[in-house]
């Protein structure tokens, strides 16, 4: 757990900032019940619906924060044409672009060659212009790299910059504001922004309240690293449904994660996909495979012999609804 003198890549006074930084851009997302789903899980759950966020995920809050900065710190400088450079499978993209295309910067973003077409489409929409590379993170990294040394840009990387996990912390403060009591918070993890975010807001804010990270069983780095105390990156691309947590946990977040985080949940591709299921038919709301692995976690024997009594009011985040309506999880057994 977190101790006093440790030292972050980013602090909650980091965090109080952002807030005020990205309140004019980002939705305040409601938070949702499912008495059903109440029942499935013996708790209270209480679904955060960053899926109804702007550009359909938590990552709008972040990528608002950092090129938030990046106007901001060129303010007093030469008369240019700004522009950010990231890598991401699609939500991060989509977001980026949107953050800069309301604030008059030009975006470059990296894609994987097999990310969803959906999630392409919503980045040219938004202004993004797209320069594909090669599946793997390095491809990712190096390309992003290329791009920001020809054309000037400012990398905004998509779950290591400070400014992203501080403008995703944000959310905790919506949270508090929407449920009166909570004991625990259950954020999806692959890079680790968003649970970082959350984590160092929440143990400030509610200090009470439990961490846990809920990630695919076939894409366990968080897992392993929390379980041998050691970040411990995944030794070659994963195969999961969940495609924005494909990334391992990075230098950056995992002390964070260590420090701040009580236990990590993993949960497999068919209860993914089941969770996925449940919420769409029963909350009748719109999730991506990512999303439902908070879902699953909650549903798990692990999470179901947690203390009931410090465990009864539990968030969920449900962090995105980008789905490619051609390529559904249980379409494909059709």
């Amino acid at each position: 757990m977190a101790s006093a003198g440790k030292s972050y890549c980013i602090s909650f006074q980091n965090i109080q900032a952002a807030l005020s930084t990205v309140r004019p851009f980002v939705k305040k997302t409601p938070v949702m019940t499912c008495s059903h789903l109440n029942r499935l899980a013996n708790r209270n759950l209480f679904f955060k619906c960053e899926n109804l966020q702007k550009t359909g995920s938590f990552k709008f809050r972040g990528a608002c924060n950092a090129v938030s900065k990046v106007v901001a710190s060129n303010q007093d400088g030469p008369d240019r044409e700004l522009s950010v450079v990231t890598h991401s499978s699609g939500n991060h993209a989509q977001a980026v672009s949107l953050a800069a295309q309301v604030q008059g910067v030009t975006a470059h973003i990296v894609m994987p060659s097999n990310s969803p077409a959906v999630k392409k489409e919503a980045v040219r929409s938004y202004g993004g212009l797209i320069v594909e590379c090669e599946p793997t993170e390095q491809s990712r990294v190096d390309t992003a790299d290329q791009v920001a040394e020809k054309t000037g840009a400012t990398m905004v990387h998509p779950n290591q910059s400070p400014e992203v996990m501080a403008g995703q912390g944000t959310m905790v403060f919506e949270i508090l504001e929407q449920v009166e009591r909570v004991d625990a918070i259950v954020v999806p993890v692959g890079g680790g922004g968003m649970l970082s975010g959350i984590s160092v807001a929440a143990k400030e804010l509610c200090p009470h309240a439990k961490i846990y990270a809920a990630e695919p069983k076939n894409a366990d780095d968080c897992a392993v690293s929390m379980a041998r105390g050691e970040r411990t990156p995944l030794p070659a691309p994963p195969v999961t449904m969940c495609d924005a947590l494909k990334t391992s946990i990075g230098p950056r977040t995992w002390p964070i994660i260590r420090d701040h985080v009580d236990d990590v949940i993993t949960v497999t591709e068919e209860e993914i996909e089941a969770a996925m299921r449940l919420v769409w038919e029963r909350m009748k709301l719109v999730i991506e495979p990512s999303s439902a692995v908070g879902v699953a976690a909650v549903m798990t024997d692990k999470f179901q012999k947690l203390p009931a009594n410090a465990h009864q009011n539990v968030v969920v985040i449900l962090c995105g609804g980008n789905v490619d309506l051609e390529h559904l999880p249980w379409m494909s057994q059709n």
